[in-house]
């Protein structure tokens, strides 16, 4: 499903095939989306983003149109770490040595690892609505364990949570996306974007990446994560966080403060009257918070 103005194709980074939107020109801004979303996410801002830079849009891997490897016990297939290799993979398809990385939800876990693990490979980085993975389990409390009670759930041994989505995908969808909003309904997000969202809530094998991308979270990448901490790594690629007042991070604690124990060049800028969808919600509050960013 394109976004108006670019161009779509399918490249093959090495290990999967990844479903791309290009378009622009300038320097180089990688847009990697969350859950349960694909690239259609970034239609509101991606035409003006283009304005400024080449912007590349994938789907990551499992979602939308990308190919949806079987996942590995040890929940590695859909780490933040393997899906940062599909970005180097996908930059060195495309003749790219460095860009921008903007992530939002999943798409901004990657991103974060895709800054530490191939710190050659970007300029600047942006983080939208997510602390880090170890920083995130670890402020759990009651309220925050409820409103984020899929992080358990999708998490679980398969099948049961893909069993359990069956019953009605797209409706687990739209449930979900709804919930997280400000407004509390659907009403931020496009009638395109929503058919690519709920074809996913449709599709066994969009639903099996998903959940396994949960897995990595809560035992893969929440190690590495740990492990990173330990040993005192740091991004070294200027960061802006962006968060929503009524997202996830702003029940974590200090979100900003969780950043800037990674990261030694962290800005931050909070959105009002949004939920975790920030670039549907108020794109052009995003567009305000992260272009200057990259603009540099």
């Amino acid at each position: 499903m394109p976004i108006e103005g670019f161009q779509s194709s399918r490249i093959d980074t090495g290990e999967v095939t990844l479903a791309v939107q290009r378009g622009g020109a300038g320097v180089p801004l990688v847009l990697l989306h969350g859950f349960p979303q694909t690239h259609m996410t970034w239609k509101k801002i991606a035409p003006e983003l283009a304005r400024d830079f080449d912007v590349i849009i994938p789907d990551l891997r499992g979602y939308g149109g990308s190919d949806a490897p079987e996942a590995a016990p040890d929940h590695s297939t859909y780490s933040k770490r393997r899906m940062a290799k599909d970005i180097v993979g996908l930059l060195e398809a495309l003749g790219i040595d460095r860009a921008h990385v903007l992530g939002h939800d999943r798409g901004a876990r990657v991103a974060y690892r895709f800054a530490l693990d191939h710190p050659d490979r970007i300029n600047r980085l942006g983080i939208i609505e997510v602390v880090p993975t170890g920083d995130f389990w670890a402020a759990w409390g009651a309220d925050l364990a409820l409103k984020a009670y899929h992080w358990t759930f999708l998490a679980q041994p398969a099948p049961l949570p893909e069993r359990m989505i069956a019953a009605d995908g797209p409706g687990y969808i739209d449930w979900t996306l709804a919930s997280w909003t400000h407004s509390r309904d659907l009403s931020p997000f496009s009638a395109d974007a929503l058919d690519s969202y709920r074809a996913m809530g449709a599709d066994p094998a969009r639903v099996a990446a998903m959940c396994n991308d949960y897995r990595s979270g809560a035992f893969y990448d929440r190690a590495l994560d740990e492990a990173d901490r330990a040993a005192g790594r740091r991004i070294a690629a200027p960061l802006r966080f962006v968060w929503a007042k009524g997202g996830f991070p702003s029940q974590s604690g200090d979100p900003l403060g969780a950043w800037r124990q990674w990261a030694p060049d962290v800005t931050g800028v909070e959105i009002a009257d949004c939920g975790h969808f920030a670039m549907e919600e108020q794109p052009q509050a995003v567009l305000d918070a992260v272009r200057p960013h990259f603009l540099g």
